[in-house]
């Protein structure tokens, strides 16, 4: 492989008459799944939200109150809906350090381990989120008169998602016989 010189770059941005001749690669939006469009849409939402804020308090010197709570909220949720996508595409932090020196035959039971622990770990995490509304979700948030259960609410169901993107990856563990934890250079969807 050569070094690209910068009559190779000219060339290939520069069109036979020497005009600019570029075109954009094609968008796929296939890898997006609805959690994706979920995490992004409330995104939107607290950007505007720090946007008014930040016009409120520097532009009118009239702060409104109700941002900073609401945009906190929003944050979480955020978070939350977006750490759906990443049990999806299997991105969480591992370390594959032991999937590389031990044998393969018990990196592929501690895979398995792995998948059944992630899975009841959400399933858990879910019982708790769904107690924490059950005991507080009634009361209202600090500055606005909603109740907080709507956070939570999008918090329990994030975890319900996490839940069942996190049995879809397991169970696509077991078929193929193999995870990412043992060959990492496998790329998932």
């Amino acid at each position: 492989m050569t070094a690209a010189t910068p009559d190779t770059e000219r060339e290939a941005v520069l069109d036979e008459h020497g005009q600019f001749n570029v075109t954009d690669a094609e968008i796929d939006l296939k890898p997006y799944r609805f959690e994706d469009w979920i995490a992004m849409a409330i995104f939107w939402v607290l950007g505007l939200t720090v946007f008014y804020q930040f016009f409120t308090r520097y532009l009118l010197n009239n702060s409104a109150a109700w941002t900073e709570e609401i945009a906190r909220y929003l944050l979480i949720c955020v978070i939350f809906m977006g750490a759906v996508g990443a049990v999806r595409r299997n991105n969480h932090i591992q370390v594959d350090f032991f999937y590389h020196v031990l044998p393969a035959r018990l990196m592929r039971v501690m895979s398995t381990l792995v998948d059944l622990v992630r899975i009841s770990f959400f399933a858990y995490a879910c019982w708790m989120t769904w107690n924490l509304i059950t005991r507080i979700g009634r009361q209202p948030m600090s500055v606005i008169d909603l109740p907080m259960g709507i956070v939570y609410g999008v918090v329990l169901f994030s975890f319900v998602l996490m839940t069942g993107r996190a049995i879809q990856v397991a169970v696509r563990n077991w078929r193929r016989g193999y995870s990412l934890l043992e060959r990492p250079e496998m790329t998932e969807v």
